[in-house]
């Protein structure tokens, strides 16, 4: 569940050469690097444990090579490493039959988490996901969020309430999983997560509509001279 997360609110960065079908390549490999080492092991008859090592360790291994490849972070893998990884220590505590619920939660928060560190860099997570699905304007994303004040507020806030949003309803989801039976926590955990990405959403994009309608010249297209 919290990989469904991780894939709603994150993208790797865009690979050389640019190109939808690179980019969605990429996203296979990001993403389907560590699901596959999960799984494949779960099948071989692997402990819990062993798969989300595997997982982790893949996912991290993809991370430090396409940085190392391109000098870029690819934030998607950060996720899976940061879902996979936080369920490894929670593995610890497995042998509570909600303690699926609650990795779910924390792998939540990882990908709030990642949208914060982001914010740290020069590339954060909500231009690095633009870039990636928007791969022939993903230069002119670039040069907008570095020349352009309001293209920076833009993005900076839109990875700050990402961020803030999913570690939110990973803390609130946690009472619920404690405090109610295990069939209803199930129920209630999938729909808070549901409508809290649903809610961030629409705010999202409605706060880009905004912003296109007031400084168009913060958005990709507009051809008038741009603010320093």
């Amino acid at each position: 569940m919290s990989e469904s997360i991780a894939a709603s609110s994150a993208a790797p960065a865009t690979p050389p050469g640019g190109g939808r079908a690179a980019a969605v390549l990429a996203v296979i490999w990001d993403l389907g690097l560590p699901l596959v080492a999960y799984y494949a092991l779960h099948l071989l008859g692997a402990s819990d444990w062993v798969a989300l090592l595997a997982a982790t360790a893949t996912a991290t291994g993809r991370l430090v090579w396409v940085a190392l490849r391109t000098r870029q972070v690819t934030w998607f893998a950060a996720v899976m490493m940061m879902v996979f990884g936080l369920g490894l220590a929670l593995g610890f505590l497995s042998g509570d039959p909600r303690f699926l619920l609650v990795k779910d939660s924390f792998g939540t928060a990882g990908a709030g988490l990642v949208h914060l560190i982001s914010l740290a860099g020069a590339r954060p997570f909500a231009l690095a996901a633009v870039q990636t699905w928007k791969p022939a304007q993903a230069a002119e994303f670039g040069d907008l969020y570095r020349t352009v004040p309001e293209t920076r507020r833009l993005f900076r806030l839109s990875g700050l309430v990402w961020g803030v949003g999913l570690i939110a309803e990973a803390v609130l989801r946690l009472p619920v999983i404690y405090l109610v039976p295990v069939d209803v926590a199930v129920g209630l955990s999938a729909l808070m997560m549901a409508v809290f990405v649903a809610v961030i959403l629409t705010w999202n994009l409605l706060y880009i509509a905004r912003v296109r309608t007031r400084s168009p010249h913060a958005w990709v297209g507009h051809t008038a001279d741009r603010r320093q």
